[in-house]
């Protein structure tokens, strides 16, 4: 579904000088704006920077500037279906001023010409972009340039059914520890397991229902290889890395939550309106999801009292590898190479108010995601909002994401790929590894170092 909405802001102004009002030559200016990933609740995504183009005009009028901003916005809620529109634009000679994208686009989209270097047209020394956590610049970044002023971001935990646990026999206090045995590795997936085969042996939840994954690929999965000791970047040299055991591991764990019947073979390929109909109303053990679906589940699913009825912590650690862990998967304000460099120089300016701490609290809170500043965690709408503080606080310090490597795109593919082949039983989980690292090596060579 693609939501399509154009705002014009015009802002007329004149100068008053010596009694005598003296028009001020007009700069008129169409700003484009695309973004991905994009529903009901984030809707400020874009709407910051409409609020941004009546700011920087209601400031010209004040130095006695006209200075009239069309600011035109698209949404796509998929992401197959915007990034295919971004590139067919890119190639048509059209593309967006401002793409509002994830950061892995960084790589491939730098590397194919279709983006300014952000860091060429904004100063980074100047608030607010220097009130932004530095971390998330290193996300934006590729090969040394900051390429993305950072949009949002969020952690991706686990959840835990307080009903249903309690009808396992555990106590408030049971649950209200489970956070940090998670934490310690004391309570792993395959614990997990046990108790979502518990759920549906005694009745509590159906058959498939005790662990409820996200029902396509996304960057949540890689979250499972980290659980079992994954790594996805070598330090030392940069290089993408394929650790077989981690792999092994992970894709063994899927298989035996299928085997123990706690989410069915054939998950992948589910409705999302099941996932958050299930996870929203009791009717599941265990799920992961974005920080975000608080809000969805919310305003959509009827959830009423979050805190009451969900427990959250990271996602659980595999075996004695791995550590538990969450994944952040922030978007971007980037700057296409389209139009002229004053349409690249309004678009940063844009981009630069939208960074505002005010603006990111409108879409943080609404959408269910963290903060990008100290200075955003101390705004009042932010600040009173337990679950944001908690995502920014408890849950953020934790994640890592995914790389920006331009060779990464090829690497996910073949172990999603992989992964759906040995859940769903088609080939074996050695067959299906070996699999995977025949395609990336044969794909990307000595770019990926395979353990």
């Amino acid at each position: 579904m693609t939501i399509l909405k154009t705002t014009k802001l015009l802002a007329t102004t004149a100068m008053l000088l010596s009694g005598t009002m003296l028009a001020a030559q007009a700069e008129d200016y169409t700003i484009t704006v695309w973004a991905g990933g994009t529903g009901d609740t984030s809707n400020y995504r874009y709407d910051n920077i409409v609020m941004a183009a009546d700011i920087l005009e209601r400031e010209a009028a004040i130095r006695g500037e006209e200075l009239n901003i069309t600011v035109e916005t698209q949404a796509w809620s998929g992401w197959d279906d915007f990034k295919q529109a971004v590139t067919l634009a890119a190639e048509a000679g059209n593309a967006p001023n401002i793409i509002i994208s994830g950061h892995e686009d960084i790589g491939p989209w730098s590397q194919s010409g279709l983006l300014r270097p952000v860091e060429d047209y904004v100063d980074f020394d100047a608030w607010p972009l220097n009130a932004i956590y530095p971390n998330l610049y290193d996300i934006t970044s590729y090969d040394g340039v900051v390429w993305g002023i950072p949009q949002d971001a969020e952690s991706r935990p686990f959840f835990y059914s307080r009903a249903n646990l309690k009808a396992l026999g555990w106590t408030d206090a049971d649950i209200e520890a489970l956070p940090g045995k998670v934490a310690s590795g004391e309570y792993t997936l395959y614990n997990m397991i046990d108790d979502a085969k518990k759920m549906q042996d005694a009745g509590v939840v159906e058959a498939g229902k005790g662990f409820v994954p996200r029902p396509s690929n996304g960057p949540d999965y890689w979250q499972f290889y980290i659980s079992f000791g994954g790594e996805m970047v070598d330090a030392e040299t940069g290089k993408l890395v394929l650790d077989k055991q981690a792999m092994t591991d992970m894709f063994q764990f899927f298989v035996d939550a299928a085997d123990a019947g706690v989410v069915p073979a054939t998950h992948l390929g589910s409705t999302w309106d099941a996932f958050h109909e299930a996870v929203a109303n009791d009717q599941a053990g265990f799920w992961h999801a974005g920080t975000w679906t608080v809000s969805e589940w919310q305003t959509k699913w009827g959830l009423e009292d979050f805190f009451g009825q969900m427990q959250y912590s990271l996602i659980p650690a595999g075996n004695e590898n791995g550590k538990a862990n969450t994944i952040s998967h922030p978007l971007v304000y980037l700057l296409s190479n389209a139009g002229t460099d004053d349409d690249a120089a309004i678009s940063a300016e844009l981009i630069s108010i939208a960074s505002e701490p005010r603006f990111n609290a409108l879409h943080a809170v609404k959408s269910g995601k963290v903060a990008l500043s100290d200075a955003q965690a101390s705004i009042p709408l932010f600040a009173n909002d337990r679950w944001a503080g908690i995502a920014t606080t408890e849950l953020l310090p934790h994640a890592t994401a995914i790389p920006n490597d331009v060779e990464f795109g090829p690497y996910w593919t073949a172990m999603f790929k992989n992964l759906e082949a040995s859940w769903t039983g088609t080939v074996s989980v050695e067959d299906a590894v070996n699999a995977l690292e025949a395609e990336v090596t044969s794909a990307l060579g000595d770019k990926i170092i395979v353990r």
